[in-house]
C-alpha cells in the first residue's frame, strides 16, 4: 500500500494515541513472528488501519502487553493482542503487497534504478509464497489488480474512473471477505471500494510532477501534457471519501472508534489537503510577475 491511511494526532485523546500505537506493534511483531525481521521494515499505516478495522468489526483485541521494541531493544512498547488472525491477515495483505510493488518497480524502470528491487526480490518472493498459503485470497485479488492496471497503464488516454477500479476493486473485495453477512459484505465492499479508488487517486496526485517529468502514466496529466485542474481534482478526491463514509457510519464499529472515526474524520482529508496544496502553489503568480 502507500501509507496515506494516517490519524490525525493532534484530535486524538492520548489514550487513543497510545492505542493506536499499540496496534501498530502489535502488528509489527506479528510481521517478525509469520514471516522474519526484516519484513516488519515494510509495515505501512494501511495495513495498520485494516488491521484495526478488522479487529473493531470482530470484536478481537485480547487486551494489551508490555515488552521490548524489537527493533530498539532498549525501548519500551505496548503491544495489542487479538483474540483471531487479524494481526496474521494483515501481515499478509502487507507481504503481499510489497511483493507486487516490487514486481512493478522491476516492470517500470530500467535496470539500475530497479537494482535494490531486483535485489530483494528473492526474500520477498519467498516470504510471499507463505502469505498466500495462509490467504491465498488475497494473492489472488492483489494479483488480479496488478494484472488489470497493468493493461489499463498501457493506454495514455484511460480516465480517472477506469484507471482507479482495479486498486478500488481489489480492496473492496478484499474488506468483504470479513463480512459476518451478505449486507455487511456489501457494506464493506462499498466502503473498501471507495477508500481504495482515493488511495490510488491520491497517489496519482501526489506523482502528478515526478510524472510530468518522466512523462509517466498519470490519470491526471492530460493528453496535452498539462495537469488536471486542482479543482477538479480535489472534488474527485472528496467524492471518494464522501461515499467511502456514507458506508463506514453504516458498519457496527464499537472497539476503536473513536481512532477510526479521526483517520476517517481528520486524517484522510488533511494527507489529501497537503497534497492537493502543492498542486495548488505551482498555480501560483511569482512576486514580480504580471499575473500579480
Amino acid at each position: 500500500m502507500f501509507g496515506y491511511l494516517q490519524i490525525e494526532k493532534e484530535e486524538l485523546l492520548v489514550k487513543e494515541f497510545e492505542t493506536y500505537k499499540a496496534i501498530y506493534c502489535g502488528l509489527c511483531k506479528q510481521m517478525g513472528k509469520d514471516y522474519s525481521f526484516l519484513t516488519r521494515l515494510t509495515l505501512s499505516y494501511d495495513c495498520t488501519f485494516y488491521a484495526m478495522l478488522l479487529m473493531s468489526l470482530h470484536s478481537s483485541c485480547g487486551g494489551f502487553k508490555k515488552g521490548r521494541c524489537t527493533c530498539n531493544p532498549l525501548k519500551s512498547c505496548n503491544f495489542a493482542c487479538s483474540n483471531s488472525d487479524d494481526f496474521s491477515k494483515a501481515s499478509a495483505f502487507s507481504i503481499i503487497t510489497v511483493y507486487y510493488k516490487l514486481i512493478d518497480d522491476i516492470n517500470d524502470s530500467g535496470f539500475f534504478k530497479s537494482f535494490f528491487s531486483r535485489l530483494i526480490k528473492p526474500f520477498f518472493s519467498h516470504q510471499r509464497k507463505k502469505a498466500k498459503k495462509r490467504y491465498p485470497w488475497i494473492d489472488e485479488y492483489v494479483a488480479e489488480m496488478m494484472d488489470k492496471q497493468a493493461i489499463i497503464e498501457q493506454d495514455s488516454n484511460s480516465s480517472v474512473d477506469i484507471s482507479a477500479d482495479p486498486t478500488a476493486q481489489m480492496l473492496g473485495k478484499i474488506l468483504a471477505h470479513d463480512g459476518k453477512d451478505e449486507t455487511e459484505s456489501r457494506v464493506l465492499y462499498e466502503f473498501g471500494y471507495n477508500i481504495g479508488r482515493w488511495i490510488y487517486l491520491i497517489d496519482a496526485a501526489d506523482d502528478i510532477e515526478k510524472d510530468l517529468k518522466s512523462s509517466g502514466f498519470n490519470p491526471f496529466i492530460m493528453q496535452d501534457n498539462s495537469a488536471a485542474d486542482s479543482n477538479t481534482i480535489t472534488f474527485t478526491l472528496n467524492q471518494c471519501l464522501a461515499r467511502a463514509y456514507d458506508a463506514y457510519i453504516l458498519l457496527d464499529i464499537k472497539p476503536f472508534k473513536g481512532i477510526l472515526d479521526n483517520m476517517m474524520l481528520r486524517g484522510f482529508p488533511k494527507i489529501q489537503n497537503k497534497i492537493t496544496s502543492k498542486t495548488d502553489s505551482k498555480k501560483e503568480p511569482k512576486k514580480g510577475s504580471k499575473d500579480e
